[in-house]
């Protein structure tokens, strides 16, 4: 009875630890883990396998002649998507933002988030037509959901969602904009053509529908204006609706381009909490960090920093490892590590070469987002304080810090 009771907790570690390893795993799938790399590929390649194989299957002749191998690709993935489906609902209780709810809570908010319900909705139509009779047209286009799911796996992709949620207010106002615009053009063209046309613009809602596709610069050319007024109505509205489209592409453009060059890689809630600097940090906390950082991906070889130049930032490495190599002496520095923060504090110049050792995730925090991040976390502030503290004492911080104290006493200023 005893030594049921002592390994119980040796159990409940143990599945804990697990629960932790899959969680990371699955949400790490772009890291240099082996397991986690190899798995975010293989996801990948079977997203693009099923989404072929649904188009080829819409054609009746091809799903004819091919039907053992396009069900046999169908079963897999359904089979893997409802394995990863599951092992990341029982895993989301390690989510940072997710653990503060409790296990069931937890899984729960998963279930009901965006990425969980596109999860569900990878593998619901196949089990739907095994046990309820359906149209299978339906269920092969709800099939193609399945697409959203390289979202979770592809930067542009995130970047694309995230570009959007930026600009919601931005893209939410113009969409106001040309409603209005459209309301406007609708009602006069009304006055303009309802003696003329009244079967086309006889109401404004009738009028609408010419105001729309013009003003989307489509021009169906299906209800076109035969008077003088309407015409020159007409050459007005197609000229506005040139600067309707052109700016909240304008806007999305910008936003997108900004979001591919801030990052190489996506910035997950596990990547950023699990950096021991950020470890001590709320949920609200580690959201507004992931804001501030950008991502950069260096291969084995390349110089991230060089001796002399002006530091103009501070780098986290989240995977890899890198080399410090100063004037008597080099070291190296692994995940959780940070270097350049005295120097980009002080914007100093660099008094060492920092080389990647492996494949190197970096977390790269502007000097200005520094400064900024250290007045409104002062129990951050005082993390990266001691680390330069113990550096101008000329000792190495070894669990956080980056370089010595040369650094900032000896490196000269811009």
């Amino acid at each position: 009875m005893t030594a049921t009771l002592s390994t119980a907790p040796q159990v409940k570690k143990r599945v804990a630890a697990l629960r932790r390893r899959i969680y990371t795993i699955l949400e790490q799938g772009d890291g240099v883990d082996g397991i986690s790399l190899a798995l975010n590929r293989f996801l990948i390649l079977l997203i693009v396998a099923t989404l072929t194989a649904t188009v080829i299957e819409s054609v009746p002749e091809m799903a004819k002649a091919y039907a053992l191998p396009l069900s046999a690709v169908e079963w897999t993935a359904t089979l893997v998507f409802s394995l990863e489906y599951a092992a990341r609902l029982w895993s989301a209780a390690e989510h940072p933002l997710l653990k503060r709810h409790g296990v069931f809570f937890g899984r729960f908010r998963f279930a009901l988030s965006f990425p969980g319900l596109i999860d569900l909705a990878a593998i619901l139509p196949f089990w739907l037509s095994v046990f309820i009779s359906s149209d299978f047209r339906v269920l092969l286009v709800l099939r193609l959901v399945r697409f959203f799911k390289l979202t979770r796996y592809s930067p542009a992709m995130r970047s694309l969602l995230d570009a959007l949620y930026a600009e919601r207010r931005a893209l939410g106002g113009c969409f106001v904009i040309l409603l209005g615009t459209a309301l406007i053009a609708a009602a006069l063209m009304h006055l303009a053509e309802r003696a003329a046309q009244p079967e086309r613009f006889g109401t404004i809602p009738d009028a609408l529908w010419w105001a729309i596709v013009t003003l989307g610069t489509i021009g169906y050319g299906d209800v076109v204006p035969v008077t003088v007024l309407g015409r020159f109505l007409a050459g007005f509205t197609i000229f506005a609706g040139l600067l309707m489209m052109a700016l909240p592409v304008g806007i999305f453009a910008t936003a997108f381009a900004n979001e591919v060059h801030r990052r190489d890689f996506i910035i997950t809630w596990g990547l950023v909490a699990r950096i021991p600097l950020f470890s001590t940090l709320t949920a609200a906390e580690v959201a507004e960090v992931m804001t501030m950082l950008r991502a950069q991906k260096v291969d084995s070889g390349t110089v991230i920093a060089r001796r002399g130049e002006p530091a103009h930032a501070m780098y986290l490495i989240a995977d890899g490892e890198v080399e410090i190599k100063l004037r008597h002496k080099h070291l190296r520095l692994g995940a959780g590590h940070f270097f350049g923060e005295i120097s980009a504090l002080r914007r100093a110049r660099r008094s060492a070469t920092v080389t990647a050792v492996i494949p190197t995730r970096l977390l790269v925090l502007d000097a200005y987002d520094l400064h900024g991040l250290m007045d409104r976390q002062p129990e951050l502030a005082a993390r990266i304080q001691e680390a330069a503290r113990a550096k101008l004492g000329h000792e190495l911080s070894a669990p956080d810090g980056d370089l010595v104290s040369e650094e900032l006493s000896s490196a000269p200023s811009e």
